[in-house]
This record gives structure tokens, sequence and C-alpha cells, in this order.
């Protein structure tokens, strides 16, 4: 039976990379070359505009995938209580540096490791969730690219608003105990009391927990939904936007992916930028630099993907203003 490391291998088929993947004793015959371990709580499916930006960002530190670097890929596939074990594994696979997708990902590399460099990709506070001492100066094993998330509830509800501007209840559904889910909350509150509309939150820690809030917010006659950011609803998507279609919900994700997978909408930072700015660090990691010495970069670049197909089966007609300024319109 092949390992579950080499099941993860065969991701790169899926995601149309050039790149040959090899296992273990076919790498040990090709020419020493250094390692990138990347560790994310999802699947392959679905992330590789992902992994596409953090081979760009390799790529212009001048490590090309296949041709002097091999990235080693560690997926849960949705089973989070692998990430420690995942990170075990990529420490004893002796790789130089660690890319970290999402904070779950990074608590657990962090754990596992003081000295090796860990690059993480976070939509959280840093310094707040104890990853870093500064921005300026990480100190320390970890540094990485920070975005925003909680600070975009307001400006999420408005363009849900622009879209739907006869709905005046939303629904917003968050992990109760996720560092960014109560400033999440604060901002779509703020926004809502600007805009003269009505929210209420629904909490859900767990996939049963989902489908309950699910069923609560339709039989409440909230007419949207938005989305706070958590890794379970990441791994969950497919069943979330499952249950936005049976509901006929209308509802705004935190990140692209969503979009991708039939999602209606989605506003947040470009995450492809995200992740070629995270291979740019870890090909600086591999010449030599350290990473207390990188500070921890916070980009601004957004994007608002808008799935039309999923606008159609919904029944809404999306105004052409929120067409034009949409970066993607899926048809």
């Amino acid at each position: 039976m092949p390992s579950d490391r080499l099941q993860r291998r065969k991701f790169i088929t899926l995601l149309g990379g050039s790149a040959a993947a090899w296992p273990l004793a076919a790498r040990a015959q090709q020419p020493a070359m250094p390692v990138v371990g990347f560790l994310r709580d999802a699947t392959a499916a679905g992330s590789g505009f992902m992994v596409n930006g953090l081979r760009k960002g390799l790529a212009e530190a001048g490590f090309v995938e296949g041709r002097n670097l091999v990235i080693d890929y560690a997926w849960t596939d949705g089973q989070s209580e692998r990430l420690s074990a995942l990170a075990a594994e990529l420490l004893r696979q002796q790789v130089p540096v660690i890319v970290s997708s999402a904070l779950n990902a990074t608590y657990a590399a962090k754990a596992a490791t003081s000295t090796i460099p860990i690059i993480f990709a976070v939509n959280n506070d840093p310094i707040a969730s104890g990853l870093v001492q500064t921005l300026n100066h990480p100190g320390g094993n970890l540094t990485g690219v920070a975005y925003l998330g909680s600070e975009l509830g307001a400006k999420r509800l408005g363009l849900m608003h622009e879209m739907l501007p006869k709905v005046t209840g939303y629904a917003v559904l968050a992990h109760p105990t996720y560092a960014s889910s109560a400033p999440f909350i604060t901002d779509v509150k703020a926004g809502a009391r600007s805009l003269g509309l009505r929210v209420e939150v629904f909490n859900a820690s767990t996939e049963s927990e989902i489908d309950a809030a699910f069923a609560a917010l339709s039989a409440r006659g909230l007419g949207a939904l938005l989305l706070a950011n958590n890794p379970l609803f990441t791994t969950r998507r497919d069943r979330i936007i499952a249950l936005a279609a049976r509901y006929a919900v209308p509802t705004m994700y935190v990140q692209r992916e969503y979009a991708n997978s039939g999602g209606l909408m989605s506003y947040g930072t470009d995450l492809p930028e995200v992740y070629r700015l995270t291979g740019g660090y870890a090909g600086r990691i591999l010449k030599g630099e350290m990473p207390a010495d990188l500070p921890v970069l916070l980009p601004t670049k957004f994007e608002m993907i808008i799935n039309l197909k999923t606008a159609k089966a919904l029944g809404i007609e999306v105004p052409n203003k929120l067409l034009a300024l949409a970066d993607e319109v899926m048809e």
C-alpha cells in the first residue's frame, strides 16, 4: 500500500503542475535539492491557486520545483487533528523551511520546532496570536504574511447590500472561539448600523452545528449570509456551499476558493499574491537569511469574485456596477 505521503504527492497532477513528484527512494537517486514543506489543513483540490502563488514566489527567488527544488506537500484532507503528525513528519524529512497555511497549521508547526524557519500565511494578527514579538523584528523562527480578514466585515456586508438591496436581515456564521470571529462580528454589526440592517449571529464549531445553523437562519427568514473566516469552514466549504444552495441563501465568502467551488461571491485579500510573498520569503531563507530578520508583510491588494452561474441559480440579477468592479466573474 502506498504511504499517506506518496498519496499526497499525487496531488501535483490535480493542480496541473509540470514538475514531477518523486517518492523518497527515487529522490535519493537525484542530485540533492532543497526542500520546502507546505502544511495546510485542506485538500489539494481547490488549493491550486495558492500553490501556484507559492511556486511563483519561489521561482522569483531562483527556485523552480522539479528543477532545483522539491516541495513536500502535507495535506490534512479535512482531518484537522492530523496537523501535529504532519508537522512532525516534515521535521523527520529534515526540511530546511516550512510554509504554513492558516493559523492552525502555523500553531502545529510552531509547536513542532523552535529552530526550523516557518513562513506563515495567516488571516490573523500575528502578535496577538503569539506568533511573533513585533512585525518589524519578529524574533524566533517565524515570520510571514498576515492579511486582513476581520476588518473586512463591514465591506463585505456593503457589497452584499449592493447585490441584494431589498434584503434587510443578514446572518453571520462564525466559529465561537476562533480569534478573528469577535472582531469580524463587531465590524459587520457596525456596518449594519450604518446601513440600517439587522444582523443575527449563528455559531458553529462542528459540521453538525454548521447544518443546524443553516436550518436556523433559514427558519428566521434571514435573506443573506456572511461567512466568517475559520479553518473548519474552509475544510467544509463544499458542505457549506451545498447548504447555501439547498436553503437558497445568498452567501458572501472570505476568499476565492469558495467562489471557485460554487459559492456566490467572495471578497478578501488577493491570496495568490499572499502565497507569492510567502514563496519569496521561503526562497530567501533557503539562501541563508533568518526569519527573525524578515519583517511580517501586510499585503493590501484585494479581490472580488462573483460566481454568475450561482447567482442565476438563486435568481439574482447582479448589478452592472458590481460586475464592473469584480476582479473575476465566473460564468
